[in-house]
């Protein structure tokens, strides 16, 4: 167990980052998908889940333990296992060996290989792989040596001296892997006969000559094949569930299996028929394990977590004459948590593994000293009368068959209850006895029927506690991700409830054994954050899974960050949160990717040198220059541009703008309408702050760096308004007058309009084009492609972004071979991707997605990024590279809010445009402040020309409500449609002063006497209308539905 729950908490993190490939050109064809796995530092010693696969290494007294946590275990035992050792009175306790995490998920199977210096795992993940923990290399991964197209589920080893190993899954397919990497050897299709899917291999077995293999399925048939043609050999029907567990005789021509039917069978290779079937056990039978080569001697586990030794030495015609103890009982067997999932056996001892995460070690029980109860030996002398079939099986049933009192030195009394029935036709125990309260009381029932449910009800096994336990760890149970979405609370194995950091990938708090629901109200806060990740504790650890296509959606205010070092920040700046973890999780590939980066364009760089040197020795002597201001010459005071430095132009999160909503005559929205007939990839905000007195509207106003030296113009989103002459747009936005700026910032509203109609060269019938047309039209769009200037193919892989770099290297050299090449790598800067300071120990796994699951393509440390820079280049995604070197991320249009904005009773001057539309859309991010400055702006204009500097900020003597709730002011318009609104159709808000300052109210335009007449009625319908919405804040304005 650990020291101290501190040291649990350390240790249990496990973060996995699931990433799908974005959906761009380069990629629109590819299946390729990429995770990435991330774990804490794993100091851990032992499990954390139950333990589904044991292997013992007789030789070196090391066991080897494989769990449901993906982790695989070696554990010295300190005890002396060879055949000839002398029994310790008190054996050494287990010590920890070493340790690695193999798997990303479930590891289902484990057996050893290579004269014991190689241990083979399968896993949930599909993958088989081999660990050499000797290996001299410290520290040495899993090796990956196949893959199923499904859950890979059972091993299989041959002779010591193979160099191949089996496995079996639910793709229905067994596969014979070469164990230095070198592939698949064979490939057996098992589909069942009537259903395929019931050919799934659930467990599997080899002779350890090598010429048979064993195989057991849902459709209840043991199935033998040929590993050196992949030819079914024969198979064994008689069982009436599923196969659970296989054994095979060294020769191959005895097999044993376990079902789920409580029966154990053996079967005759040669005879090509069941010889024996065994039902001392009343549950599932789960594992089998035996040391002798042709089976005499075997254990068996069950649901209800018995473990039996049983004896069937001697002529198989003497099978009713066998012997089967019950050697122990794990707890918690009875429903099920402690059955028995695997055990092992060596020496005098015996190990076995549940779902629970320790591994428990009980004593062996020797048969060959066992002692039959004084009430039976009469018994069984009479049915075992002169028999020989036992004379090499042990010494004391012997003893009793040839009418001897046999000694008791030297032998164990056995408890009767201890005694199991081999079958209902078995001569012992006796069948016709009930066990009364005393151990060795007889009592005479009336069938033999009842008599064996009676001796099925009252085992009582050898022993009921083990000599010891190997303690595994706490594993996590059940999460719950919080609102901000960058907290998680997880609850593990004996109740602890602990809240995780997300983005740190560590614990921030423990609340001690208690409940989730408990501890959530006390930490969660009252945010809607969009989805950017999922969390998954199914192998008891801490999962986050990113997708590529959400994981960059989610951000935050850098106000609201607590950063590890401080750092400046614009107001209202925003966090990716994806792009923030990923930019440290690989900080040393960035690093190296940098370095290699530099070291290439010196190379180039060279080239440059000697080009100039070149032009420096055959310069003119002299040279005319012409005089200043003459035939177009004039002075320039301009000096050589600064290289940009690295990250200084990269694009930002879209902008916060607003834009109208709801129809509206066309000429009332056109002059602050940005046409929207640019491509879509350009109707995000690019980001840049305009260095103009013409007013700017804030909705609109981009984050950008506040270092960016050159940023682009703005573009506002207005995705509703009708398509309109770039050329008009232009002339018409050079015409319009544009608002002052405030204290609060630039203001720039752009408005928009639902579609109104089509515009004439929308709506008119273009002609059609003939074949000669098309033809010509193709040709000259190839020979404009041609002579463009269009980036070349690149690799759909993370090398991909560095190509593309290099690329332009390459184009900057042929078209400007005189001017040094600048470097393209943009790594993110902190402004925008603050420091942070993740555990060293992180594991980063990085895996494709197929049909049947994922796949693992890379495994590594964050610290060990930059070493496996080539192994990333190759298998990491194109995407990761764009986003980590080029600071490019997947183009997405921003998520909008629609909201109605009222005045509150009247109260204030309205927003609304002349023909009363006040239906808006905004970024899901904007705050309640600036929608407050909005209003501000509109209701209060304030002198560009003459700025009061101690004039109050909108939030100060405005404020908003929705549902009669006053809105905080750092509240966004998500926050508030989750928590407040609750609802899908539009926001509406009403904004009102808190009496801080006095606002003028202008007075309603008088009507002009031709119109009073005509007019009233419809003036006073117009003044009933603000009164009854005035009624109640929260009651939609009639405009609005």
């Amino acid at each position: 167990m650990y020291a101290s729950k501190e040291a649990f908490i350390r240790d249990n993190a496990y973060l996995l980052v699931h990433h799908d490939p974005p959906d761009l050109p380069s990629l629109a064809n590819t299946p390729r998908n990429a995770y990435l796995v991330l774990e804490l530092a794993n100091s851990s010693r032992g499990h954390r889940l139950g333990v589904n696969g044991l292997a013992i290494d007789s030789d070196n007294a090391i066991l080897y333990s494989g769990g449901r946590d993906g982790v695989v275990c070696a554990w010295d035992l300190g005890l002396d296992l060879s055949p000839n050792a002398a029994p310790i009175s008190k054996p050494l306790p287990t010590t920890f060996k070493a340790q690695t995490l193999a798997h990303t998920h479930w590891i289902n199977d484990i057996c050893l290989a290579a004269n014991n210096t190689a241990l083979v795992s399968a896993s949930s993940d599909m993958m088989v792989k081999v660990w050499r923990p000797d290996s001299a290399e410290e520290g040495a991964e899993p090796a990956t040596i196949g893959q199923h197209a499904d859950y890979a589920k059972c091993l299989a080893s041959p002779g010591p001296s193979s160099d191949w190993v089996a496995s079996g899954g639910l793709d229905r397919k067994i596969h014979l892997w070469d164990l230095n990497g070198g592939g698949s050897k064979l490939d057996i299709d098992v589909r069942g006969e009537s259903v395929a899917e019931k050919g799934s291999v659930y467990a599997l077995a080899c002779a350890s000559s090598g010429s048979v293999i064993a195989s057991g399925s849902p459709e209840s048939t043991v199935r033998l094949w040929d590993p050196r043609t992949g030819k079914e050999v024969t198979k064994f029907v008689g069982h009436t569930d599923v196969l659970r567990s296989v054994l095979i005789s060294d020769a191959g021509d005895t097999v044993l299996s376990a079902s789920s039917d409580s029966t154990i069978k053996l079967w005759s290779v040669t005879a090509g028929r069941c010889m024996y079937t065994f039902s001392m056990h009343s549950q599932s039978v789960w594992s089998l394990f035996s040391e002798d080569p042709k089976l005499g001697v075997f254990y068996s586990g069950d649901r209800a977590g018995l473990v039996a030794k049983t004896d069937m030495r001697g002529s198989l015609d003497e099978m009713d004459d066998g012997l089967s103890l019950a050697v122990a009982r794990e707890s918690g067997g009875e429903n099920g948590g402690g059955g028995i999932l695997k055990l092992v056996a060596a020496g005098d001892h015996i190990w076995t593994a549940t779902s629970s995460s320790s591994i428990n070690r009980w004593p062996n029980t020797n048969l060959d000293e066992v002692a039959v109860p004084d009430v039976w030996r009469h018994h069984h002398h009479h049915h075992r009368h002169g028999s020989v079939a036992s004379k090499h099986r042990h010494s004391s049933i012997h003893s009793v068959t040839s009418g001897q009192t046999p000694p008791t030195q030297g032998r164990k009394d056995i408890p009767s209850q201890s005694f199991l029935r081999l079958s209902n036709t078995a001569n012992f125990p006796p069948p016709l006895v009930s066990r009364g309260s005393d151990t060795n009381t007889i009592t005479s029932l009336g069938t033999r029927r009842q008599a064996t449910e009676v001796l099925e009800a009252g085992v009582e096994p050898i022993h009921h506690l083990p000599e010891e336990t190997v303690e595994g760890q706490c594993g996590l149970l059940k999460s719950k991700l919080l609102n901000d979405r960058r907290r998680v609370l997880t609850t593990d194995s004996v109740g602890e409830v602990v809240l995780w950091d997300l983005i740190r990938c560590k614990p921030i708090q423990n609340f001690g054994k208690s409940n989730i629901e408990d501890a959530e109200p006390t930490v969660n806060t009252l945010e809607a954050v969009a989805p950017w990740c999922s969390v998954d504790v199914s192998n008891g650890n801490l999962t986050v899974v990113l997708d590529p296509f959400n994981c960059f959606d989610a951000e935050m205010y850098a106000d609201e960050l607590a950063a590890d070092e401080p750092f400046e920040f614009r107001e209202d700046q925003r966090i990716n949160l994806g792009k923030w973890i990923l930019r440290y999780l690989f900080d040393k590939l960035i690093d190296e990717e940098v370095k290699r980066d530099e070291s290439y364009r010196a190379r180039l760089n060279e080239h440059v040198d000697r080009r100039l040197a070149q032009n420096r020795a055959n310069r003119p002597a002299s040279i005319e220059i012409p005089p200043a201001h003459m035939n177009g010459w004039r002075e320039s005071d301009s000096s050589v541009t600064t290289p940009r430095a690295n990250g200084s132009n990269n694009p930002m999160t879209p902008g916060l703008g607003i834009a109208l909503a709801t129809p509206a005559p066309l000429n009332s929205v056109l002059e602050n309408t940005t046409s929207p007939a640019s491509p879509a990839v350009n109707r995000l905000s690019i980001p840049g702050n305009r260095p103009s007195v013409d007013k700017e509207d804030y909705f609109s106003t981009p984050i950008m760096q506040a270092d960016a030296p050159k940023p682009p113009a703005t573009i506002a989103v207005a995705p509703e308004t009708p398509a309109e002459n770039p050329a008009d747009a232009k002339e018409k936005e050079a015409a319009n007058g544009k608002s002052p700026s405030t204290p609060f910032g630039r203001f720039r509203m752009t408005f928009g309009t639902k579609k109104l109609g089509r515009s004439a060269s929308s709506t008119a019938e273009k002609p059609a084009l003939t074949e000669e047309q098309k033809a010509a039209a193709t040709e000259a769009g190839d020979n404009s492609e041609n002579s463009s200037n269009h980036e070349k193919e690149v690799d759909d892989c993370f090398l991909g972004a560095v190509q593309r770099a290099r690329n332009r290297y390459d184009a900057q050299l042929t078209d400007q071979a005189e001017r040094y090449i600048e470097t393209q790598l943009c790594p993110s800067l902190s402004s925008e991707t603050p420091l942070l300071k993740l555990p060293a120990g992180l594991k980063v796994i990085i895996q494709e997605e197929t049909s049947g699951g994922s796949v693992e393509v890379y495994r590594g440390t964050i610290e060990s990024t930059g070493e496996d820079t080539d192994a990333i280049e190759g298998k990491g995604p194109l995407w990761l590279g764009d986003a980590l070197l080029l600071n490019q991320l997947p183009v997405k249009d921003p998520v909008k809010i629609s909201f109605i904005l009222h005045p509150w009773q009247d109260s204030l001057p309205p927003i609304a445009t002349p023909d009363g539309n006040n239906r808006l859309n905004a970024n899901r991010m904007l705050r309640v402040k600036k929608i407050l400055a909005y209003v501000a702006e509109r209701i209060d204009p304030q002198d560009p020309e003459n700025p009061d500097p101690d004039a109050l900020k909108p939030e100060e003597y405005l404020e908003l409500y929705c549902n009669d709730q006053l809105l905080p002011h750092n509240m966004s318009l998500a926050t508030l449609r989750a928590h407040i609104w609750k609802g899908g159709n539009d926001i509406v808000l009403y904004y009102k002063a808190n009496g801080r300052k006095e606002i003028p109210i202008p007075p309603p335009p008088e009507l002009e006497p031709s119109e009073s007449l005509d007019t009233a009625e419809t003036a006073a319908a117009a003044a009933a209308e603000p009164a009854a919405s005035a009624a109640a804040p929260g009651t939609p304005h009639p405009d609005a539905q």
